[in-house]
């Protein structure tokens, strides 16, 4: 068997081979435990709820009815159809010209109109993992280094992991951020991991970041991200800016687009800056695979044209969404209500964890927030972190992601998804939440107890069947409460 293995293994490649990919992590088991157990109200109504699953399903009527009102924009449709010809038959990986407009225009809006996108400059990718990707290719070689700062999604072995390294060889350092300044990203912490880079003999070729972020939730303010351009100024290395959830903000401060801050820097290189997007968080498409790159460097925008031809977003797609794009009127009316719908998700969510004593970082944007588990750890260390998120995915039954999947410098974080389930889901979640930190709270309140006791009593006959009916009390909530079962 080894041998027939070791013979397989020489048959593919190394790339194919090697463990860059990431699925051997926590966030990736979470998933796997959904998959076997998924959650339904009344055909499993003890399954695992997903909340490891950063997607955004509060709007899809907002797109359906724009569907059904513009059916000529789909080539699938009799209203269409006639456009069939032209946008089936080959399309150049260039483009349509009406789709880059409108995706230009679009990221423009989505940042206040602040600053024009050019149309030109917009290269297609099959979603953000092609795009994050494709920007590798072209900055960096094999062994070359990027500066991540953490906690950052997923972690060790994840996305920005798996996008950046799995296929490029590229290497990652983590810029450490401490919970003592809610994870800010400082010019000294930039400077420690570029320091440790180079004594671990690695080019550092840049630095990525995600902002707003993921996982905190939050976004970048103008004088962080004026250090961060800074900073890549005076090594000389790249900034790569993953802005995939930019419109998802839905409290105060504004989303600020790299784009727009380095507008107003003199003595900027802009051939040093780069963004990607996509539709896939923001409009809650992402099996449309919309992904793009935008490089204000020529070079590299020629570059990732060239190689877009690997991962293009069909012609199909990029009619239909150039049309619905262009439509300010419907654009206006979904970025309002979408900033509404998850400012409401989010309030009900963290307000209901807040009622048992559990607090999360203060965020503003995106489709999850930051929990602060570290009261409920048993001891303060990581292993301490993965024995309670296995307890919560295992029994408590929801697949939240542990932060050290996302290489968070201190344990007991988890980011919790909240934008992909529906309102019902919503309060069998809260309830599970609810029932498991009560538990938890009469568990170490019955453990107080048994070693005051064991301290300054002398257990007799009657002490003990006192102490045996506090452990059977009634009044305990276990994790098969009836608050854990969802209203059928």
């Amino acid at each position: 068997m080894e041998i027939k293995r070791k013979n397989k293994t020489q048959l593919l490649s190394k790339i194919a081979t090697n463990d860059r990919h990431g699925e051997n992590s926590p966030y990736f088991d979470g998933w796997k435990a959904y998959d076997n157990n998924p959650f339904h109200p009344t055909q499993n109504p003890n399954g695992v709820i997903q909340m490891g699953l950063a997607e955004n399903k509060l709007c899809f009527d907002l797109i359906k009815k724009w569907i059904m009102e513009n059916p000529d924009a789909s080539i699938c449709t009799a209203g269409g159809v006639d456009k069939f010809k032209d946008v089936a038959i080959f399309q150049d990986y260039h483009g349509l010209k009406e789709f880059r407009e409108a995706i230009a225009k679009f990221m423009g809006r989505v940042g206040g109109n602040k600053v024009t996108f050019d149309a030109s400059r917009i290269v297609m990718s099959s979603g953000a993992t092609g795009a994050n990707e494709t920007i590798m290719f072209c900055l960096v070689n094999p062994g070359d280094a990027f500066l991540v700062p953490s906690p950052y999604y997923p972690g060790k072995l994840c996305r920005f992991a798996r996008d950046l390294r799995w296929r490029t060889g590229l290497e990652i350092v983590p810029v450490d951020c401490k919970s003592s300044n809610n994870f800010r990203i400082t010019r000294a912490a930039m400077e420690d991991a570029y320091e440790k880079a180079q004594k671990w003999n690695l080019n550092v070729k840049g630095i990525i970041i995600a902002n707003p972020s993921n996982p905190l939730g939050t976004t970048l303010d103008i004088e962080t991200m004026r250090s961060l351009v800074a900073f890549v100024n005076e090594k000389n290395i790249h900034l790569v800016c993953d802005e995939i959830y930019a419109a998802t903000v839905f409290d105060s401060p504004r989303f600020v687009s790299v784009a727009e801050v380095i507008q107003d820097m003199d003595c900027c290189n802009r051939d040093l800056i780069h963004i990607v997007y996509s539709l896939s968080k923001d409009m809650g498409i992402p099996g449309f695979r919309v992904g793009i790159v935008y490089s204000f460097n020529d070079d590299v925008m020629l570059c990732a044209r060239k190689m877009s031809s690997f991962g293009l977003v069909s012609s199909q797609t990029q009619y239909l969404l150039a049309s619905m794009l262009s439509d300010d009127g419907f654009v206006g009316n979904f970025l309002r209500e979408s900033s509404k719908r998850l400012a409401k998700r989010h309030y009900v969510f963290t307000k209901g964890l807040e009622q048992v004593g559990i607090s999360c970082l203060t965020s503003n944007a995106g489709l999850f927030f930051w929990m602060d588990m570290r009261l409920l750890l048993k001891e303060q260390s990581f292993e301490g972190e993965i024995e309670l998120w296995r307890v919560i995915l295992n029994e408590v039954k929801l697949n939240v992601s542990p932060g050290s999947s996302f290489q968070c410098s201190e344990p007991g974080w988890f980011r919790v998804c909240f934008a992909n389930m529906d309102d019902e889901t919503v309060e069998v979640a809260l309830n599970r939440i609810r029932a498991f930190v009560l538990n938890r709270e009469n568990q170490e309140s019955n453990r107080s107890k048994r070693c005051w006791r064991k301290k300054h009593l002398r257990l007799s006959f009657s002490s003990t069947r006192l102490y045996d009916e506090t452990i059977m009390s009634p009044c305990m909530i276990s994790p098969h409460s009836p608050l854990v079962r969802a209203k059928t």
